[in-house]
């Protein structure tokens, strides 16, 4: 199952290769050449540890697919389907010829993120950094300064109010029910939807009385569904569902004894690790996701970690962790950290860590860096509209850290095809004022 080195193909009379179709001049080809490649062949080959079977799909193919779909904000089916339609995308995967069949499904990026990991995704931000070193769009001394700041990764559930999680988990249990060959008492098949529906309206109508009362009675209705079913439970055989049945009960029990300011409370049935954040925003009171910790270079904004954290914990004690990141990515220790009021008490003694709002010890050098404190911002809001950090469509705790990750490299992604772009117009202008220079010389000794 190891992936194998692809053999330099043949030239073909009727097919003419890519680099003869493509424009040399184009950014994503400049950027191929930067990215080591080679490094994916060696590394993720860990992961296949069986020597039998049908090679792998190639890892350059993958990892070329995650690098586009973060950057272009691409879902897994938009970007296998782009790929056929675009031959720069075929020539950044590593292909010779142009295709015109999908080259995998897109489950097959499902398996690997899970195959990869943590650790495969934070090689793919490792050569995104390298790349940027080799392309100029950063330096090793921008390394050394960097801001780091916390955000919010929403999850892809839906608003959990009291309602639709009630009526959700009546639908589930009912769902396993049919599944398993039960005869349920009642389903409230008719009656539990119009009842939710019926509480929107109440609250809506600013009628709370009532609203609660048809919230207690909905929850009678989930309560009733899942006493039938553990019933019934001895009548299940063993095996998967019978597990699904029994993690069901155990998540419906959870939702039905939680109150309304209770600890480690349960938003969503398909997604129960999902935490309640506040961070203070007017439009928005609480966001439903993870914490992610970004870290960006104080200078260009270039993404040198992210790492999400469970449990909403406090800014501060996210630091050190992140901190930790950043050294094992890009291979130094930072002399300096510029952070938000909300790290302070962050505990960190190995790095010089400046404080907004801080006066104590400033030179005039620290104090012009403490005021790029605030450009991680708006690096933070391109991840989530250029980018897809905005709503984590991956499930559980891996899925997060693995998410967001992925978020990082496809920010680096666009910032070298940025810087790339601009050399290659700054170059088009020069010479074209070379050749407008050369022209009005030619023509003077016309003139006298």
């Amino acid at each position: 199952m190891k992936p194998h080195s692809r053999a330099p193909e043949q030239n073909d009379l009727l097919r003419p290769r890519l680099v003869d179709i493509i424009d040399a001049r184009h950014e994503l080809v400049k950027l191929a050449a930067l990215i080591d490649w080679e490094f994916f062949e060696r590394e993720w080959a860990g992961f296949f540890p069986s020597k039998t079977g049908r090679p792998a799909t190639s890892p350059r193919l993958i990892a070329g697919l995650m690098y586009l779909q973060h950057a272009f904000k691409l879902s897994d089916e938009a970007v296998v389907a782009r790929w056929v339609e675009n031959p720069y995308y075929q020539h950044f995967t590593g292909e010779t010829f142009f295709q015109h069949r999908p080259p995998i499904d897109p489950s097959s990026l499902v398996r690997w993120r899970k195959r990869i990991g943590e650790e495969g995704v934070e090689w793919l931000l490792t050569k995104t950094i390298e790349a940027g070193r080799n392309s100029g769009t950063i330096t090793d001394k921008a390394l050394k300064r960097v801001a780091v700041d916390t955000t919010v990764m929403e999850k892809n559930i839906a608003h959990p109010t009291d309602a639709r999680l009630y009526e959700r988990a009546r639908a589930l249990l009912v769902g396993l029910a049919k599944k398993a060959g039960i005869d349920l008492r009642q389903s409230y098949a008719r009656l539990a939807p119009r009842l939710a529906i019926q509480v929107g309206r109440y609250a809506h109508a600013r009628q709370f009385k009532r609203m609660r009362k048809a919230l207690r009675r909905l929850r009678g209705y989930v309560g009733r569904v899942r006493r039938d079913l553990r019933r019934h439970l001895q009548d299940i055989p063993q095996g998967p569902l019978h597990e699904k049945v029994l993690d069901a009960l155990w998540l419906v029990g959870r939702l039905l004894e939680q109150g309304p300011k209770s600890r480690d409370k349960l938003y969503s049935l398909h997604e129960p690790e999902v935490d309640c954040i506040s961070k203070g925003k007017a439009r928005v009171r609480y966001e439903f996701g993870t914490k992610v910790s970004l870290a960006t270079t104080l200078d260009s904004g270039f993404a040198v970690g992210a790492r999400s954290f469970a449990g909403n914990p406090y800014d501060g004690h996210t630091l050190a962790p992140a901190l930790e990141q950043v050294a094992i990515l890009t291979d130094q220790v930072p002399d300096l950290v510029v952070v938000d009021r909300g790290y302070r008490g962050h505990g960190v003694n190995s790095t010089k860590v400046l404080i907004s709002g801080q006066r104590r010890g400033l030179t005039p050098l620290l104090a012009k860096l403490l005021k790029r404190r605030s450009a991680i911002e708006p690096e933070i809001g391109h991840m989530k509209m250029d980018g897809r950090l905005a709503r984590c469509p991956l499930k559980g705790r891996i899925g997060d850290a693995v998410f967001a990750v992925l978020c990082a490299c496809g920010h680096n992604i666009r910032k070298i095809l940025t810087h790339l772009r601009a050399i290659a117009s700054l170059v088009i202008r020069l010479i074209l004022s070379i050749i407008v220079v050369a022209d009005s010389s030619l023509c003077k000794p016309c003139a006298a």
